[in-house]
């Protein structure tokens, strides 16, 4: 390995995020298993113990090789990583009484070079249950926050520190400088850049396809778009054919947009199919999330080899290709130790067995959202393309809940009773909603109960109630604000799958959605806004619309953006005056614990 940071995989979601942070410093990294030999580790300078959804106290956690502790190398715990040094070196985990998932404020003690510059107290985003409570000998506290006496550890003369914080993600404002202070620790050198990476992926797609052909799924979005001037980088366009699908679960006008923009950069190596209704069919009847998202993804497939075919296309000549970032893999469980939190289309069971037979390239799959922007930039991709919100490949598949009308068995009074109460102490009313989301909590897929609130508040009042209810109610992992009408309505369940009505219902309120943010200048500033229907109503024919908008540069984690009142206002009415609508919410809740998408 070349001089750099090592970071030991123990399943987290932010295992390879720590890896993207080390880049963006400029220093080099590679992502190891845990149980790599030290012997494999020549060259490094310093080692990061990344998160996991383990406890270091179950029966059978995830193998770890001690010997790594005993090289002598500046080593940095993070979460599970943290919990793991400090357990390994005599000291005791424990579940916590309180679990901590968002913002918390770190109070910093003086004399850390790991703290260096940083002030006596500083945000940092925290996603755990356990918690240490016994420190090993040698160690000494650094940092607490209000729930977490043990946030931030170290033996300062062995360079061996621990955090149960998160400094890589977007939303510790000041993490990098914390990573920044342990690269100097280590005295890694700054050498990588983006330029270089271009150039590598250029040649390991040349060594990777050899003398076949890449037949690309492009869905107009960043990525994929990235992915196919790559490779019509590497190997001409004469040897990549991208295929646009209209699945039936696009955007107002998304498919005809596509391609007019994509044929104005030159891809004229396009095609479009619409197998809008192979798609509908695949879904009909479904309501379970993965399900639909199993059935999206082998669909695709289909066509594809459907299109192959028609075009007398050689399967053994053509590999498929993705434009696959790290968070599709690391969302569907595809590390060891991982857990699953949702299936992405391009990661099912089928596609994993052609990558396993080297039909499948990816050239973006180990790179994160932010990294694939500045790589678009850096080949030349205008920012109009660059800068385009993300829409999953489901599409609104995702976006579109689905109901057999039957409303929860299980007793929701007690845990009503507790969340009313939390709500209650900032001036607001609650209800848990019959319906479930996915969510992420402690790096584990949770699907759980949304909690709508309604009353006056501002954003601070809203946050600090959405965190407090999904911290402490087990039954809540999201939390929605009740937009209009005034007074929630009393919302059920209702019957109702994907069907061409309820996606055009849902086009219009997200075209409304988006027409808004493109006029207030806010589609730079906002990273994603998904427009969410759900089937809850008064009346058992309107349905409810819950508007996600996100800050984030990465989407492993996520802030609720605060959008102007005004807008907001404005923007619900007008979705109200679409008809078949009973209420608007907006989402305020943070990733973790709730996932950008709903599904």
């Amino acid at each position: 390995m070349h001089s750099g940071i090592a970071v030991l995989d123990f399943g987290g979601q932010y295992a390879h995020l720590i890896a993207n942070r080390v880049r963006r410093l400029q220093g080099y990294s590679e992502v190891f298993p845990s149980t790599v030999d030290p012997s494999e580790l020549e060259g490094v300078c310093g080692i990061i113990f990344s998160g996991g959804p383990a406890s270091v106290y179950d029966p059978d956690p995830p193998d770890f090789n001690p010997d790594l502790l005993g090289m002598g190398l500046p080593a940095l715990g993070l979460c599970y990583g943290h919990q793991l040094i400090c357990q390994h070196l005599g000291g005791e985990v424990v579940a916590g009484k309180v679990r901590e998932f968002g913002s918390a404020v770190l109070q910093i003690r003086p004399g850390a070079r790991l703290f260096e510059g940083l002030g006596a107290s500083e945000v940092v985003w925290m996603s755990h249950g356990d918690t240490v409570r016994r420190l090993p000998e040698g160690f000494q506290v650094l940092g607490e926050t209000e729930d977490c006496p043990m946030a931030a550890v170290g033996d300062i003369g062995r360079h061996i520190y621990g955090l149960q914080f998160h400094p890589e993600v977007a939303h510790t404002p000041r993490g990098m400088e914390v990573l920044d202070n342990f690269l100097r620790i280590c005295g890694a050198p700054r050498t990588w850049t983006m330029a270089g990476y271009a150039e590598a992926a250029i040649e390991k797609i040349r060594a990777q396809v050899g003398d076949r052909n890449v037949f690309l799924l492009v869905s107009g979005g960043v990525d994929s778009s990235v992915a196919f001037l790559l490779l019509n980088r590497a190997l001409g366009p004469d040897r990549v054919l991208g295929l646009h699908i209209d699945n039936g679960f696009m955007r107002k006008g998304e498919t005809a947009a596509v391609k007019a923009f994509l044929s104005r950069e030159g891809f004229e190596n396009l095609i479009v199919e619409d197998a809008s209704d192979d798609f509908l069919l695949s879904v009909e009847g479904m309501t379970e999330p993965e399900e639909k998202r199993q059935a999206v993804g082998r669909t695709f497939l289909e066509v594809k080899d459907r299109v192959l075919s028609r075009l007398d296309l050689h399967p053994e000549r053509w590999v498929l290709g993705q434009g696959t970032l790290y968070p599709d893999t690391i969302e569907s469980g595809g590390t060891e130790h991982a857990a699953l939190i949702k299936t992405h289309h391009n990661r099912i069971d089928l596609i994993e067995t052609l990558v396993a037979q080297g039909r499948v390239i990816e050239p973006l799959a180990q790179l994160y959202k932010d990294e694939v922007r500045d790589l678009g930039t850096r080949l030349g991709l205008p920012d109009s393309l660059v800068w385009r919100h993300p829409f999953p490949g489901p599409g609104l598949a995702v976006r579109c809940l689905c109901s057999d009308g039957r409303m929860p068995s299980k007793d929701l009074s007690e845990a009503q009773a507790e969340a009313a109460g939390i709500a209650g102490a900032f001036g607001l009313s609650l209800r848990i909603l019959p319906i479930k989301s996915v969510g992420v909590q402690g790096d584990f897929r949770t699907y759980a109960h949304p909690a709508v609130v309604w009353g006056e508040a501002d954003w601070k009042a809203l946050e600090g109630v959405s965190t407090r209810l999904t911290n402490t109610v087990r039954t809540i992992n999201r939390m929605v604000y009740l937009l209009a009408p005034e007074q929630a309505p009393d919302l059920c369940l209702k019957r109702a799958f994907l069907c061409r009505a309820r996606l055009d219902l849902l086009r219009e309120a997200d075209a409304l959605a988006m027409d808004a943010l493109t006029q207030a200048g806010l589609m730079r500033e906002v990273s994603q806004m998904s427009t969410v229907l759900l089937p809850l109503s008064s009346d058992g024919q309107r349905e409810t619309v819950v508007l996600r908008p996100v800050y984030t540069p990465d989407f492993m984690t996520a802030r609720f953006a605060e959008l102007p009142g005004d807008m907001l206002d404005r923007l619900a009415q007008e979705i109200l005056s679409l008809g078949g609508v009973d209420a608007v919410f907006y989402d305020v809740t943070h990733k973790p614990p709730g996932t950008v998408e709903w599904e």
